[in-house]
């Protein structure tokens, strides 16, 4: 998101998010790392005690009514201590609800069928799927070609099978990448792209789904 080489700074409130936007704070541990190829090697404990910390200590602000608009996790594959941290932590002040994302290939809905039970053990509801890197669409035709060949019919074929929202797919497009490393917002810097139309309709549908009476 452009903010690689950020520091956290401590005010009276807490710990001041950085933002990328007026509208968009950013937390991550990567703000408290010396240099950007240093690892983060902790056990289950630190973590679990650096995301209550996060939720805890960082002065996230609020609109006029005391509440922040939304809160995202990106949290990473799979299904391990951060996943389960967060939902204990947040047990109280309830979750909207996971967005998950996946890649056509096989190997990536496998390990998506897993984060999908984990949510229904944990009580998470799942607002629905994104198939990301879906196709290239091409610039100069607009023809569009599959990259990952879907072989057991992708994300739509697995939510179909699950009963699960689709929330929409998006192609690969490599001004994505370079919107994201340089801290710019793809869908206004690239607006007639299909990815970009993608990601406007996933975005309308979770909007759909979260508020309904909006």
């Amino acid at each position: 998101m452009g903010c690689e080489r950020e520091e956290i700074h401590r005010s009276a409130n807490g710990w001041s998010p950085v933002y990328v936007q007026d509208n968009l704070g950013v937390m991550s541990i990567a703000f408290m790392l010396p240099d950007e190829e240093s690892a983060v090697i902790w056990r289950g404990p630190k973590k679990n005690g650096m995301i209550k910390q996060f939720l805890k200590d960082v002065d996230w602000g609020a609109g006029s009514d005391g509440r922040l608009d939304y809160m995202l996790f990106d949290t990473p594959p799979g299904t391990s201590d951060e996943h389960l941290s967060v939902v204990q932590l947040l047990r109280e002040s309830g979750i909207t609800g996971a967005v998950i994302v996946t890649t056509p290939q096989e190997v990536a809905i496998q390990d998506v069928r897993k984060e999908i039970d984990f949510c229904r053990k944990a009580g998470v509801p799942i607002i629905g799927v994104v198939e990301n890197m879906s196709g290239f669409v091409c610039p100069s035709c607009n023809g569009e070609s599959r990259i990952f060949y879907p072989t057991t019919g992708g994300a739509s074929a697995m939510c179909a099978e699950l009963n699960i929202p689709m929330l929409g797919s998006i192609p690969l497009d490599p001004s994505i990448g370079r919107a994201c490393d340089f801290g710019s917002s793809f869908i206004d810097t690239c607006a007639d792209s299909p990815a970009a139309a993608a990601y406007i309709q996933i975005i309308d549908k979770i909007k759909q789904i979260v508020e309904p009476t909006s």
